[in-house]
């Protein structure tokens, strides 16, 4: 038998044979005749039990290691079971490695290409990777497109002062907030299109769920009008929970996630127009709903997923359709999840390409910016609808992860840039 992995010897079919596993130290005791070593790899950790093996006493927490021994049930180890090692080799002997006692969230920001290492940021990254496996299934399960679109671009997509500057040869450009407008024109081929990329926001936010640069599940379809978006949106966050309770429920339970929420997740979710929402919220019209305003209007709706309407027309971007029975508001909706806020933002477009001109002149847009997205409501113009998913936020919630920076590799912030 070849190397295997930690959760090969943790289903105990293993027991009383001879298994072969390589990894790191990731915790280590010395005795007078024994060492304990605790190995850990991508799939979970296991004691070692290492009897007058001198290179288990030169192994050092986050050595690379390659054992071999039997397997013995030990109630008093992680997981029930131990290895009693017959052979250690040392792979790369780890100088002290420095996370040891200041385990702060500043120190190990600071050191995120080590932290990564850990525990809870291995859980959550599995977690992460089955989020986007599940988005894609469900995109491709609804008979949508996987297309690309570019990071450069030209033109705000959403608010102009939270764009980044670039140089882009002699000229300035700027890195994308989101598919959208391109997305728009590739519809007319491909009618149902969907992509997961980054996307870049120079927010000037320090909250927990705000990140500089950051992953995003986008939808874009012909035809479709803002019920069947809001939908679609309930069916793809149903199916990714569903998916990720089925393959990572070890990795939820390790976190102490609650399931319940998770596994009673149903639809319809519940609708809220934002002219009830600040009425119940005590504030008046026109009040921008903070963080703290969608968290505790969702305490206040039962603390479960809830899609907030209707906002008003200036609050929103210049393309979002307004409401023919009420122009003053907007066919766009957020779902807001628990703890965490907006995950979901999406709207029906403008379709019609004097009301669109229109609407760029009231939100004094430049206008030769725009021309080739008003192109596509001169030829062919259809009515049409999408949406943009923050994964982190989404990996978040599933997770319960306090906060948005542990949900991806390497967060990028006002003040984190490195490594």
């Amino acid at each position: 038998m070849g190397f295997i992995h930690v959760q090969d010897v943790l289903t105990g079919k293993l027991t009383g044979k001879e298994v072969s596993l390589r990894g790191w130290v990731y915790r280590k005791r010395d005795q007078k005749e024994m060492v304990f070593l605790i190995l850990r790899d991508s799939t979970g950790v296991i004691q070692l039990a290492c009897k007058g093996i001198e290179e288990a006493r030169k192994a050092t927490i986050e050595s690379s290691i390659q054992v071999s021994g039997i397997v013995k049930e030990d109630k008093r180890a992680p997981g029930g079971l131990e290895i009693q090692v017959k052979d250690l080799t040392i792979v790369g002997l780890a100088e002290t490695f420095p996370i040891s006692k200041d385990l702060s969230e500043e120190f190990t920001r600071d050191v995120r290409h080590l932290w990564i290492r850990s525990q809870k940021l291995r859980r959550i990254f599995k977690i992460r990777s089955e989020v986007f496996r599940a988005i894609h299934d469900f995109c491709r399960s609804r008979g949508f497109i996987e297309i690309q679109s570019p990071i450069f671009t030209t033109a705000a997509c959403e608010g102009g002062s939270s764009l980044f500057e670039v140089k882009y040869f002699d000229k300035e450009l700027y890195l994308s907030q989101s598919w959208q407008l391109h997305a728009e024109a590739m519809i007319y081929s491909l009618e149902k299109i969907y992509t997961i990329t980054p996307a870049f926001r120079a927010e000037k936010s320090r909250t927990k769920r705000h990140i500089s640069e950051y992953w995003t599940a986008e939808i874009e379809a012909a035809w479709m009008g803002h019920e069947e978006l809001m939908e679609f949106g309930e069916d793809m966050i149903l199916h990714v929970v569903a998916h990720v309770l089925k393959h990572c429920e070890k990795e939820l339970k390790e976190l102490e996630r609650d399931l319940t929420e998770l596994k009673e997740l149903k639809k319809p979710f519940p609708r809220i127009s934002y002219k009830e929402a600040i009425e119940k919220l005590g504030k008046k019209w026109g009040h921008e709903i903070t963080d703290k305003d969608e968290r505790e209007l969702i305490e206040k709706l039962g603390g479960k997923p809830v899609f907030l309407t209707k906002f008003p027309r200036d609050m929103k971007a210049f393309y979002m359709r307004p409401d023919t029975k009420d122009p003053k508001v907007v066919l766009a909706s957020d779902l807001l999840v628990p703890e965490v806020g907006e995950i979901i933002g999406g709207s029906e477009r403008i379709y019609d390409v004097k009301e669109l001109l229109e609407s760029i002149k009231i939100f004094k847009l430049d206008k030769k910016h725009y021309e080739w997205y008003l192109d596509l409501r001169r030829y062919g113009t259809v009515p049409h609808s999408g949406f943009g998913l923050g994964i982190e936020r989404l990996v978040m919630w599933i997770s319960g992860t306090e906060h948005i920076m542990d949900t991806i590799p390497f967060p990028r912030t006002m003040t984190r840039f490195y490594p």
